[in-house]
């Protein structure tokens, strides 16, 4: 009998698709790498479609093909929702209400359409599983715990916001829940919105600006806006709030309460901005690590997993992995809509196969479960289309890849397979010296020409990660934020606003906040050997194992997938050096590009 699973996130944001054999995720991937929209929310039909590809597996190979939420449930909260909202939610009412009739009520069957229509085969009928349960699955059958507590928080799924669970070997038990309309991650979005970025894109940017300001408005926040208890609950003063009709998230009272109206998006960023970003930071960190105390008492773990679009808050995750509360923290890399397609997938398979062995890393395979290119198709390209480059062993390759670097020049890196979620972990990555101080400005406006206050991220070899940054435990996928250690540390405290971006904070500078924190990807060869053996080799020329390490793409565009969109964003900015597999190109020895359109205005800011 077949032991193939397949799981498919859609129709609301970061569609993706997921393949699980034996109980072990071997497959996994975001629509809108192969799409090139961002978050794209379409049925995930490329990202499927590689899945099989990727194993020689059809669908009538399959044993099973899960759903990440159940559409029945969340359209009686819609239903709920609309009605609490009275006549100011009427006309979005009647926006939505056709779609969730005609097809949305009933999504499955529009699933097993798209999924016949694919032509590779006729595959079991889908199923559906709760949102959370999506999130949960992904945690803890993933992780490399036996046992552990499961937190998950988000927007919402069907009702739920934030869930407890208790995972135990092949059993995961919903403990306690939290329900819509109160929402740690609406919350935070509306802060997002406020500021003038994106909802269910731009909260990392906030969560980035939090360290230019002050949190003065942290005790108005939980005084008018959230409520949080002493047994880790929390509720919203939903008279604060526009969500529940529909159209926007904040109103008259947010303007009311913060100094006058939200910032237009685009606008020149103010300190107030800052100061809104630190005081909802604050509160996010005590929201959360009230969630986390919670649940170690109700489940009496030792281990804790994360998941859920909040748990992409790498702040609040190195608060909890300083805490001490637990003795291993482990959030899915994937932790937003995109990995509950691989939940999903994973709950039916072990329901069905029971769990695999517990691997002392994780199931994740680095999270390099997407795409991967050889160098003979990489060769391939490069002379079909003409260009200029030199195939090199790795020695040599790394050689000249790290005396690059030392020279002060920003490298492509293109290596395996592409990373599932939204962190680039050293196989679609533009990497620096973290040691120049120019470094950070010339990456964010002539690389990823987007705001100059977004900070960089370290990828640092795990042996020496304690020798730069103050951690409890490893942090394989970039989702912990911790501070750098006082011996790297320039003397005196840290200025906090917009007018210090530039301020030389470390040895480091590059990669060290204003608040002297780093959001580190820590790096074994068992999980990335290439990037491992680069960070190494810049280790033996400079006496430094540390290296920025920022997505390849630009602003508004998702990571690079192919070699081709690889090629194509080293043209169109300031990178230097490409690595494509075994062969590097340098920039001064390629023609121009020859592009019909502006390229930047086919892609949609952020």
């Amino acid at each position: 009998m077949s032991k193939a699973h397949l799981g498919v996130s859609a129709y609301y944001h970061d569609s993706a698709a997921a393949l699980i054999v034996d109980g072990v995720p071997v497959a996994a991937a975001q629509e809108e790498r192969f799409t090139r929209k961002r978050h794209d929310s379409a049925f995930p039909r490329n990202a499927i479609r590689y899945c099989l590809e990727a194993t020689g597996l059809q669908l009538s190979d399959l044993a099973s093909i899960t759903y990440y939420e159940q559409s029945e449930v969340k359209f009686r909260r819609m239903l709920s929702s609309f009605a609490s909202a009275g006549p100011g939610g009427f006309r979005t009412f009647t926006r939505v209400l056709p779609k969730w009739l005609q097809w949305k009520r009933r999504v499955l069957l529009t699933v097993d359409r798209e999924l016949d229509q694919l032509g590779l085969g006729r595959g079991p009928r889908a199923i559906a599983i709760p949102h959370h349960r999506s999130h949960a699955a992904s945690a803890f059958f993933a992780s490399p715990f036996n046992q552990a507590a499961v937190v998950c928080i988000d927007g919402v799924g069907e009702w739920q916001t934030t869930t407890v669970w208790r995972g135990d070997h092949d059993q995961l038990e919903l403990v306690d829940s939290i329900s819509y309309p109160h929402s740690l991650g609406l919350l935070y979005s509306a802060f997002t919105e406020f500021c003038g970025f994106k909802v269910d894109s731009g909260e990392y940017k906030l969560m980035g600006l939090a360290p230019y300001g002050e949190p003065r408005y942290a005790s108005l926040i939980v005084d008018q806006i959230v409520r949080l208890r002493d047994d880790g609950s929390f509720s919203l003063n939903l008279d604060c709030f526009e969500f529940l009709r529909g159209h926007r998230m904040t109103g008259p009272a947010f303007e009311r309460l913060f100094d006058g109206p939200a910032r237009s998006p685009e606008a020149p960023l103010t300190q107030r901005e800052c100061d809104l970003a630190a005081s909802i930071q604050v509160v996010t960190d005590q929201a959360v690590l009230g969630l986390v105390k919670a649940a170690k008492t109700m489940t009496g773990m030792s281990n804790l997993c994360l998941a859920g679009g909040v748990a992409l808050n790498c702040v609040s995750n190195g608060g909890i992995d300083r805490s001490g509360l637990f003795k291993r923290l482990w959030v899915q890399p994937a932790a937003g809509d995109a990995g509950c397609a691989l939940g999903a997938a994973l709950d039916t398979s072990i329901r069905l196969d029971g769990r695999p062995p517990v691997n002392s890393d994780d199931a994740m395979s680095g999270a390099y479960l997407g795409p991967q290119f050889s160098d003979e198709a990489i060769v391939a390209f490069l002379e079909s289309h003409g260009h200029r480059y030199v195939q090199l062993p790795e020695a040599p390759l790394l050689d000249t890849v790290v005396s690059a670097l030392d020279a002060g020049k920003v490298v492509g890196w293109f290596q395996g397979r592409m990373e599932f979620g939204p962190r680039a972990l050293g196989a679609r990555s533009i990497l620096g010296d973290p040691r120049n101080a120019n470094m950070q400005r010339t990456m964010n406006l002539k690389i990823k020409y987007r705001e100059s206050f977004r900070p960089f991220a370290p990828s640092v070899l795990k042996e020496d990660s304690h020798a730069y940054f103050s951690m409890e435990n490893e942090s394989p996928y970039m989702l912990v934020v911790a501070p750098v250690t006082a011996a790297i540390r320039e003397e005196g405290a840290p200025r906090r606003s917009l007018g210090c971006i530039n301020d030389i904070r470390s040895d480091l500078p590059a990669i060290t906040h204003v608040d002297f924190s780093a959001r580190v990807q820590t790096v074994t060869e068992s999980r990335n050997s290439r990037y491992a053996r680069l960070l190494k080799a810049f280790r033996a020329r400079t006496g430094c194992s540390v290296l920025v390490n920022t997505s390849f793409n630009v602003r508004g565009e998702p990571i690079v997938c192919t070699p081709e969109e690889a090629f194509r964003c080293f043209m169109r900015t300031e990178i230097d050096v490409l690595v494509l597999g075994s062969c590097v190109l340098f920039k001064s020895e390629q023609g121009a590009l020859s592009e019909t359109t502006d390229w930047r205005a086919e892609i949609p800011l952020d």
